[in-house]
């Protein structure tokens, strides 16, 4: 059996639309370490917000990022965030991403230098579940992100693929 490659055009090109912008402040990382996936951190989240046309709200306590740095030095992202929009409704957020930076950025980043997100790759696909009837159709999306690493946290912003 061959794979054929959809032929281009209008009906196959990717679109996207601006659903919000994820801020988020994190606490201090729980360094598991060394763990024979890779180095264990997890990075819970002590406030952030969702802000755009289509979605806005609140990040709960109990938010975090489970990140697993692989040998390569790439680090895979397991982030989860239940949010509360400003109409009250919960929405759960999974994303799952990779964060590749050299040791040299992250260490800027980290001190509070502000760097060009165009010099490493964060990117991460995302996936919604809620049983608020206004936000129902985000369980039928699949959205990507494109991340920004701060000293304190992360910003991303988050695109529905159409």
């Amino acid at each position: 059996m061959s794979y054929e490659a959809p032929h281009g055009g209008p009906e196959s090109a990717l679109r996207s639309e601006f659903l919000t912008r994820l801020a988020v402040d994190f606490e201090a990382p729980q360094d598991i370490g060394d763990t024979p996936g890779g180095t264990r951190r997890i990075l819970l989240m002590r406030r952030g917000h969702a802000s755009g046309a289509f979605l806005c709200g609140q990040v709960l306590p109990g938010s975090g990022d489970w990140v697993l740095v692989r040998s390569d030095g790439v680090a895979q992202l397991d982030i989860r965030i239940t949010l509360r929009t400003e109409d009250d409704a919960l929405v759960h957020m999974r994303s799952w991403g990779l964060l590749e930076m050299s040791k040299e950025l992250r260490a800027s980043i980290l001190e509070g230098k502000t760097v060009a997100p165009s010099l490493y790759y964060f990117r991460t696909t995302l996936a919604f579940e809620t049983a608020a009837e206004r936000y129902r159709w985000l369980n039928n999306v699949v959205a990507v992100g494109v991340g920004q690493r701060l000293a304190t946290g992360m910003v991303t912003d988050v695109f529905v693929v159409r």
